[in-house]
């Protein structure tokens, strides 16, 4: 079995939560790998791509895609995790916010930015995890991130209560922290504030309406149709472009040999470093390569394996 499932995670579990209770369900498979496409946090809720077999050889490739969220600001307090669930760390009254002001917060962070990770979060420094120093009531320096927000819309604010909320729409760069920029936006209003409730509507391509939960998962491999919800590994990278090879180039690319200059004009332009999926005739996907640098190509190779999935 090769391919994806596309859960609607619940809150309450991790996403290595989820992974488990799939590896269970697929063990009539023969005990396939199993793996996520990018974390969520244990009470945010939506998209978790889970890759089975061969397909959790392309994980890595989904998080080159930006995310999609719809998720809840809440000012007037801090937490120590940002979040809903930590702890009150300061308060400040922010009752009746002018909404031209709070649009104009959010708008400040449209496009690049540098974001400073939560003591939460799996970023390492020193060589450990954030959120292990934050266990140990550590807080360390830690370097921003450039990240981009690539759009951002307000979807609805109720601002005349204490602890005023705004519910936004945004699509970011993968490694985006929404809980950081939640207090970023406090911040440039001058206020405390933290993230509410958060779920994914994006991540890899794939969208809400395709996930399932874990229930209907069970339930359709209790029918014995649960392959039926298995997204082809082929569908995980139509975002990138596409080379296609007949026989003697699917030989060519199981062997992990490097590949001539295409025919078509719009491949040969691609940049050094660009990806692409190299497909045979049929559609199937086989590898992915990257365009080589001109300076450093060997006679005719245009492009060199990355992953070779054959």
């Amino acid at each position: 079995m090769d391919g994806f499932f596309i859960v609607d995670k619940p809150p309450g579990m991790t996403s290595h939560d989820v992974v488990e209770r799939l590896r269970r369900l697929l063990r009539p498979w023969g005990r396939p790998k199993v793996g996520h496409g990018g974390t969520l946090d244990p009470e945010a809720t939506g998209v978790l791509p889970i890759g089975v077999g061969r397909a959790t050889r392309l994980l890595d490739y989904l998080h080159l895609l930006p995310k999609r969220y719809t998720a809840e600001w809440i000012g007037g307090a801090a937490t120590d995790t940002e979040d809903w669930t930590g702890r009150v760390i300061e308060e400040k009254a922010a009752a009746g916010l002018d909404p031209a002001a709070v649009r104009a917060a959010f708008r400040r962070f449209v496009g690049t930015y540098d974001q400073t990770p939560p003591m939460v979060s799996a970023v390492k420094v020193g060589g450990v995890p954030l959120y292990e120093r934050a266990r140990r009531g550590e807080t360390v320096a830690r370097p921003p991130r450039r990240v981009v927000i690539e759009a951002l819309e307000i979807l609805a604010m109720d601002l005349d209560r204490p602890d005023p909320r705004v519910v936004f729409d945004l699509r970011a760069s993968s490694g985006t922290y929404v809980r950081t920029l939640c207090v970023d936006v406090g911040r440039a209003l001058g206020l405390p504030a933290h993230m509410g409730w958060l779920v994914r509507t994006e991540s890899g391509g794939f969208s809400l309406s395709e996930a399932r939960t874990l229930e209907e998962l069970e339930a359709a491999s209790g029918c014995g149709t649960l392959e039926r919800h298995l997204v082809p590994m082929e569908h995980a990278l139509s975002f990138l472009p596409t080379v296609v090879v007949a026989r003697e180039g699917r030989e060519r690319v199981r062997a992990g040999s490097a590949l001539p200059p295409p025919a078509d004009p719009a491949l040969r332009a691609l940049a050094p470093g660009s990806r692409v999926a190299v497909r045979d005739e049929g559609g199937r996907l086989l590898a992915v390569y990257r365009v080589a640098d001109a300076g450093k190509r060997r006679g005719e190779a245009w492009a060199v394996a990355e992953r070779v999935l054959v």
